[in-house]
């Protein structure tokens, strides 16, 4: 069986490389239509270089493949306005629309066309390479795997300096620093309180003593009703 024969007998293989339509390009120029999306079954037959009627084929035998690939057939309304789009002169009741990711769904379907086998290829290519480069599992750390590493090892005595070192550091400067930032907040805390009772004495003075009860009330009120407690409100003078 040729190398390229995995994705003709294979839809679990055809599946992971299906979204690399970059390859169609390497072997040659798609020519989509003016929307920038969609070629017709004529221009798929001319890029591959076979009858329209091999794509037909292609599409009876693996539909419901196509389809999850984008496949799709325009009719009635939607097929007035895509015809107007794209500037389509035809009087066809139907029109099959495939996408850059279907075209690419058929080269791995299209068994005799010489396009299609170069294209198939270079997916095979494409992949071998990405496997090559994929990333390598991280190995855990000397810390993260000391319960695992023998007593007395060198790997052991590692992990135990990387401890120490880590608590070193966070008792001598993220804890200080964590410490300061609790001071400073409750100093922030104070200066507020302090704030608001200045403002309180001096409403207290420009208001007078009945006004700014009142104000006091009238606050707690609206206070209560923000809090969406009814009960609150027993006890205020409404």
């Amino acid at each position: 069986m040729s190398v390229d024969a995995v994705l003709l007998e294979s839809p679990t293989m055809r599946s992971t490389v299906a979204g690399r339509v970059e390859v169609l390009d390497r072997v040659r120029a798609l020519r989509l239509l003016p929307d920038g999306i969609h070629v017709t079954t004529e221009v798929a037959a001319a890029y591959f270089g076979v009858a329209e009627t091999v794509i037909k084929a292609v599409v009876f035998d693996h539909r419901a493949e196509l389809v999850a690939n984008d496949y799709r057939v325009v009719t009635g309304r939607e097929l007035g306005c895509f015809k107007e789009l794209c500037g389509i002169q035809s009087r066809a009741r139907s029109l099959a629309l495939f996408t850059r990711r279907t075209v690419l769904n058929v080269a791995m379907l299209l068994r005799d066309s010489e396009t299609a086998r170069q294209v198939r290829c270079y997916l095979l290519d494409a992949e071998q390479a990405g496997r090559s480069h994929a990333p390598v599992n991280r190995r855990p750390g000397p810390v993260e795997n000391l319960a695992a590493m023998p007593e007395g090892s060198t790997d052991a005595a590692v992990a135990r300096v990387a401890e120490q070192v880590v608590r070193s550091v966070v008792g001598t400067a993220v804890v200080p620093l964590l410490n300061a930032l609790v001071a400073e907040v409750g100093g922030n805390s104070r200066r507020l309180d302090a704030r608001d009772a200045r403002v309180d004495r001096l409403e207290r003075a420009v208001l007078g003593d009945e006004e700014w009860e009142a104000g006091r009330r009238r606050q707690r009120l609206l206070d209560a009703l923000d809090e969406g407690v009814p009960d609150s409100l027993e006890g205020f003078d409404l």
